[in-house]
């Protein structure tokens, strides 16, 4: 099972999502060919219904932990209720380009 496979599936046990997008964006980043360190995450769950913003992020990186004590070095996440989706137009914000660097050229 890659990463991303296993972030889908716990986030799919423990939010029951009404929309879920998993992106590996590793590759936008100065990493090795074919990493799985940099995700975005889209969540729409009825779960998130009455919570603010830092309590959706803080239960996602609960369900998350061993992902990110692990493999995961970023998670981008974009998580609503079905009425902000609703709100959005069913868009999540695109991912801003990576303005880090690979270590050796800061060298």
């Amino acid at each position: 099972m890659t990463v991303q496979q296993d972030i889908e599936r716990q986030l799919e046990q423990q939010f029951a999502p009404l929309f879920l997008e998993v992106a590996n964006e590793s590759h936008q980043h100065s990493v090795p060919a074919n990493s799985e360190t940099h995700f975005k995450v889209v969540l729409v769950s009825e779960r998130f219904d009455g919570q603010r913003k830092v309590a959706r992020h803080q239960q996602v990186y609960a369900a998350l932990a061993p992902q990110l004590e692990g493999p995961v070095h970023a998670l981008a996440l974009h998580l609503y209720t079905a009425g902000e989706w609703r709100e959005r137009q069913q868009v999540a914000p695109e991912s801003p380009e990576c303005r880090g660097g690979s270590k050796a050229a800061q060298g």
